[in-house]
């Protein structure tokens, strides 16, 4: 090309410029349009999301509500299996936002428990750390108070001590002021002999990661480790293999972090970033602990389906559950299991009965439109770090947490998970606490 041509090129008429523009702009979409059939899985209808619908899992189930009914917008926040009074039946305890209680549902009989309120109202209850946090021989209950559902700074969260009295439970505030405060967690830190706290504040633009120094006698040392806007979940397990336990954060917000605060004794934590993406949209909703390939060593499991930022939410192909696979000295492999739409919590048991520990996800955001969008999801363990999903169940919707293990004493996993609602959709597909009890025996 002459100078000249190059000249003449960059003097072309204004009308010229605006018709190849104006080409451009309604020949591209139609292209893509014509093409968009065969950019897909073939075997899936245009209307059905990849990540929203599977086929269904052959695993049969008596499904049964826990508690009361799910009257309007059912807010469980919070949901684990654990035997509270230690008489080697599970119990259930449940976070709900709505009631401001944190409920134990006490194993009575077979598939029969008593709904028991314990201490006294709470400001949205979330998170919860089951210890004997004053070495008594019981086991009390540690709160996270959210303060709000909805995002705030405000400092209207708080850390509450639940002491288990034998005949009731007492509240004790060990912090408050706080911004939100999404989870608590329980460990040994200093190695002084008593539990020290992990606390998740979340906050919404200003937020932080602290570890409570116990001193004794309900009084609790503040230590600030990390200082950021949307710290949602701490687990501690000693993933370094030093005898010591660590703390991992989740980080969401703008950041779409994992953490590892990696313990050097004394009190003293080291920080590694485990997991980083550029994807701020990911939506990173929770992290769970899990040894998934029953190896010895703890690793790390995340939700990514939160939608709330978005006006419509629907399934994103970015959505699924991570695995933090720990390759020992506290290093990490990421190993994406599956792509499932606006999945918010995790549970590892076996499930299927072959030895292998499956993952079952719950989903808070779908194409709820749709009757078959999965709300309980299980990935079926294949061996070899191959996972399947299936549809377990698609109601009730809106499922935020969950836990698994052998509720009714028969040997076989069973499935608990509370539903979150933040708007009005329709009142028949929701529900408050629903349980799934394995029907058949083992093979």
């Amino acid at each position: 090309m002459t100078a000249a041509d190059s000249k003449r090129l960059r003097v072309q008429p204004p009308l010229v410029r605006v018709v190849l523009v104006v080409a451009l702009a309604v020949l591209f979409p139609l292209a893509l349009l014509i093409a968009w059939p065969s950019l897909g899985p073939p075997s899936l209808p245009l209307h059905v999301s990849p990540v929203s619908q599977f086929p269904v899992a052959e695993w049969p189930f008596h499904k049964q509500v826990l508690g009361r009914g799910p009257q309007f917008r059912p807010r469980i926040t919070h949901v684990r299996i654990v035997d509270l009074d230690q008489d080697g039946r599970p119990d259930i305890l449940a976070s709900d936002a709505q009631h401001k209680r944190v409920f134990w549902y006490r194993s009575v009989g077979p598939r029969q428990w008593q709904e028991i309120p314990l201490g006294g109202e709470l400001n949205v209850p979330a998170g919860l750390a089951v210890v004997d946090l004053d070495g008594d021989g019981d086991l009390d209950v540690v709160v996270a108070v959210l303060g709000s559902v909805l995002p705030a700074d405000d400092r209207i969260g708080q850390v509450v001590w639940l002491e288990n009295r034998g005949t009731e439970f007492v509240d004790h505030i060990v912090l408050d002021h706080l911004r939100r405060v999404s989870d608590v967690q329980a460990a040994d830190f200093n190695g002084d002999g008593r539990p020290d706290l992990a606390v998740a504040v979340y906050g919404y633009h200003h937020g932080e990661v602290l570890w409570l120094e116990n001193r004794g006698s309900g009084r609790f040392r503040e230590h600030r480790l990390l200082a950021t806007q949307g710290p949602s979940h701490v687990p501690v397990a000693d993933f370094t293999g030093d005898g010591r336990p660590d703390i991992g954060v989740l980080v969401s917000q703008d950041h779409e972090e994992v953490w590892l605060f990696a313990n050097q004794g004394n009190g003293r934590f080291t920080p590694r970033l485990i997991f980083q993406t550029c994807n701020f949209d990911l939506g990173s909703a929770s992290l769970r602990l899990a040894d998934l390939d029953a190896d010895g060593r703890p690793d790390l499991l995340l939700c990514a389906g939160d939608n709330l930022e978005i006006n419509h939410h629907y399934p994103q192909p970015w959505h699924g559950c991570i695995w933090l696979r720990n390759k020992g000295a506290g290093e990490f492999e990421t190993i994406r299991l599956a792509a499932v739409g606006g999945v918010y919590g995790a549970a590892v048991a076996d499930l299927t009965g072959d030895g292998l520990p499956d993952v079952v996800l719950c989903c808070m955001f779908n194409d709820w439109r749709t009757a078959a969008a999965a709300s309980l999801v299980l990935l079926e363990n294949q061996g070899h770090q191959q996972f399947t999903p299936r549809t377990l169940d698609t109601l009730p919707i809106h499922l935020a947490v969950i836990d698994a293990g052998d509720l009714d004493g028969d040997g076989r996993a069973d499935i608990v998970a509370g539903g979150l609602h933040l708007d009005d959709l329709a009142p028949q597909r929701w529900g408050r606490l629903t349980l799934w009890l394995h029907t058949l025996p083992r093979p």
